[in-house]
């Protein structure tokens, strides 16, 4: 079973930092890649990065490559998104999501989610 949780949200200024975590606290994962996703509001549902396990490969949208980080810590069952460099239009609601089957493919929206976690970037 998948319960992922997202914590680390908050409002910050512009140009400053966040850090967001993902835990699964179910049983051990036998699932091999996860996602962070966003959605401001009006807006579609989108990923903007992902780490495959197997290899640590990752990926990232344009939109956040060079400012967020995907790391992960497989002791804590923990995936977290670095984001740097904050700009107004990344205020959004973050997720991370997963299934046994999901690789990273774009327009591919797993099947486990989080509840989600508000970043607000205002000054």
């Amino acid at each position: 079973q998948v319960h992922l949780m997202e914590s680390g949200g908050g409002m910050v200024q512009p140009g400053g930092s966040l850090r967001l975590s993902c835990t699964d606290s179910g049983s051990t994962p036998e699932y091999h890649a996860i996602g962070w996703f966003r959605q401001a509001p009006g807006k579609d549902r989108q990923l903007i990065a992902c780490m495959k396990f197997t290899d640590a490969t990752t990926k990232y949208t344009d939109s956040v490559k060079y400012r967020f980080t995907i790391s992960r810590d497989a002791m804590k069952n923990t995936v977290y998104l670095q984001m740097n460099s904050l700009k107004p239009e990344d205020t959004a609601t973050y997720y991370c999501a997963t299934d046994l089957y999901y690789g990273c493919a774009e327009n591919v929206f797993p099947r486990f989610w989080g509840q989600g976690t508000q970043v607000t970037v205002s000054s």
